[in-house]
């Protein structure tokens, strides 16, 4: 599994233990829906700066390798 899928499954298992959409997260974290979406099925992998504003949004905290 690599850092994308990481990613993904953390955002997808936080957001649904908050009860939110993914409409919701991308509102919290002022980016579009579909873009945040793509976070979660894998198939972007976002700049450092959108990951810390999903984060955010979500109440989680990501700590990124630095290999």
């Amino acid at each position: 599994m690599g850092f994308q899928n990481d990613i993904a499954k953390i955002f997808n298992e936080a957001r649904e233990k908050a009860g939110l959409t993914q409409a919701e997260v991308a509102e919290k974290a002022k980016i579009h829906v579909n873009y945040y979406a793509r976070i979660e099925r894998a198939e972007v992998v976002a700049r450092g700066d959108i990951l810390n504003k999903v984060a955010r949004a979500l109440g989680v905290k990501v700590k990124l390798p630095l290999e």
